[in-house]
């Protein structure tokens, strides 16, 4: 099986700085939380793998969604991490996924909340974290389609 490679190039100025990420189409700065004593200016570094978490589950469950027949105009995820241990020796705790299925069949809800825990199982990147991250699927949300007044 072929390898997929991605490249990402990082910049850091100064003690309690800030950083730049730089890819082919994005330039995100960011830094230290100010939680943890940082200028909190930008991302940071828990919320972009929060972020990458939640991007991956978002794309898995929309083609889940798609591969099952379940109708749906989009989905909404909000990921939500936890370190534990800051500042000794701090460690991701847990990381949540909560999707809410947006234009879908309400009497469908159980097949819907069935393709999310599919999705769940599936999303390679939360997979990957797993291991020392408790990954976890919230609340399903059932959204129907907005009629139009």
């Amino acid at each position: 099986m072929p390898e997929l490679p991605f490249e990402v190039e990082l910049e850091w100025s100064g003690e309690a700085g800030t950083g730049l990420i730089v890819t082919d189409d994005l330039e995100l700065p960011y830094s230290v939380p100010a939680s943890m004593g940082g200028r909190g200016t930008g991302s940071n570094p828990e919320e972009l793998l929060v972020s990458a978490v939640g991007a991956c589950y978002s794309a898995t469950l929309q083609g889940q969604l798609r591969r099952a027949g379940l109708p749906a105009s989009g989905v909404r995820v909000t990921a939500r991490g936890a370190v534990e241990d800051y500042p000794h020796r701090a460690r991701f705790a847990r990381l949540t996924v909560s999707p809410t299925i947006l234009g879908a069949e309400p009497s469908r809800e159980a097949d819907y909340a069935e393709a999310a825990r599919a999705a769940h199982a599936r999303c390679f990147i939360g997979r990957t974290i797993a291991g020392t991250v408790d990954y976890r699927l919230g609340t399903v949300t059932v959204e129907p389609a907005r009629v139009a007044a």
